[in-house]
């Protein structure tokens, strides 16, 4: 006794350290042990240095004589609070109907148009007598195997039944061309860009905090006009793997589209094709160069009057674009080459584009295009009839060739 006595005063010091530092199974291996190791009158001297129950005592007890194994669990399987789900029937059902898919834009769901947060779905439970913190929902929204998710661009829409068989009929043409030696080119208008000390996308290394500076708003100059935009205009040279952008800042007309294929064919088409006579242009359905643009052809037949060279134009499917080589092979690498540098002005962005260059041996050229060109000019129904233009027999209006006169 004189020994138990001694030792209590120590033994709460010990306890008091140690038991806030331990789980609940951790205390009970504890406490089971010192007891065991004390003997005769240990699970008393334990209850009083600790406070525990003696129920709990006598538990620890029981586990530390059958052999305590190590584990991660500090509970019994089954024990602890029941979950949320169980306390609470319907929960989960109702969690289920503010979040399923098929609930979006449904005039009974109280979410159809709002951000479904954790939070935001942890206010419409309590609404309808349920508690769940936002935590719980995190939680719950796992178990029922939802997960954040940003949207996919997969779906293609309604497509021309005749899509994949224009784009036979399109490699067919390119690849007719290629092997006779006659230039093959992807051209398109590239998205405009601001000119000015506005941001662009991405990052460039510079001396840490000192960060290129630009607008906190993307206004356009109003000194500059109606050139406060870059247009840039690109023709991909597929046997080469050459580019040219034509960048102007007036308008995105069928007119500067043409003029920039002239561009091209002056300053290196007709160089690296001496012996050419024929030319195919492979272009979006849509926009300045479009098949339905009728200033398009009238523009398209006055280059090849001027160059002699019968022009062939197959255009890709409507809604297709982003399989237009110039996109992916010339386009792509010019945004990629100047991210995090502001546009300040049309020298900068043409040197930008004319530094562009990839490990597969891409080259770029690109020149200031000042011309004026004049929008919403028509071309008759008269005019039409005197363009030299022969359709194909395959969609006429997608695949045409213009002869020189």
């Amino acid at each position: 006794m004189g020994l138990v006595e001694l030792s209590a005063e120590a033994a709460r010091a010990f306890f008091d350290t140690v038991m806030p530092h331990l789980g609940e199974r951790q205390r009970r291996v504890a406490t089971g042990a010192m007891a065991e190791a004390l003997g005769r009158g240990g699970q008393a001297f334990v209850v009083e240095a600790t406070g525990i129950s003696t129920s709990t005592m006598s538990r620890a007890v029981r586990e530390v004589r059958a052999g305590a194994e190590p584990s991660e669990r500090q509970r019994a399987v089954g024990g602890g609070d029941r979950p949320a789900a169980v306390k609470q029937p319907g929960l989960v059902e109702a969690l289920d109907e503010l979040v399923h898919p098929s609930t979006r834009g449904s005039p009974m769901s109280p979410l159809r148009w709002t951000c479904k947060s954790t939070r935001r779905l942890s206010r419409e439970l309590a609404a309808q007598g349920f508690r769940a913190s936002a935590e719980l929902v995190r939680r719950l929204l796992a178990q029922m195997g939802y997960s954040l998710q940003a949207t996919a661009k997969q779906k293609e829409g309604a497509s021309h039944p005749d899509r994949d068989a224009q784009f036979e009929y399109l490699n067919a043409q390119a690849a007719a061309f290629l092997a006779a030696g006659d230039p093959v080119i992807s051209v398109d208008t590239k998205k405009k860009e601001l000119i000015g000390s506005y941001a662009n996308s991405g990052s460039e290394w510079q001396p840490t905090g000192d960060p290129a500076r630009v607008n906190v708003h993307d206004f356009p100059d109003p000194t500059l006009g109606e050139h406060a935009k870059a247009i840039p205009y690109g023709v991909y040279d597929i046997a080469n793997n050459a580019g040219w952008v034509s960048v102007g800042d007036c308008a995105d007309t069928a007119e500067f589209a043409v003029e920039s294929i002239r561009r091209w064919w002056n300053t290196l088409g007709r160089r690296r094709f001496p012996q050419a006579t024929r030319l195919l242009i492979t272009a979006d359905a849509g926009g300045s160069n479009g098949y339905r643009p009728r200033a398009w052809k009238w523009f398209l037949a006055a280059l090849a009057a001027e160059t002699g060279l019968e022009i062939t134009v197959v255009h890709y499917p409507p809604g297709t674009s982003k399989w237009n080589k110039i996109e992916h092979r010339l386009f792509s690498h010019v945004t990629m080459n100047w991210r995090g540098r502001p546009l300040t002005d049309i020298a900068t962005i043409v040197e930008l584009i004319a530094s562009t260059t990839t490990q597969t041996g891409l080259t770029v050229q690109a020149a200031y295009d000042p011309g004026w060109y004049q929008r919403g000019i028509k071309i008759t129904d008269q005019q039409m009839k005197q363009l030299p233009i022969r359709t194909h027999d395959w969609h006429g209006e997608w695949n045409y060739t213009i002869n020189p006169p």
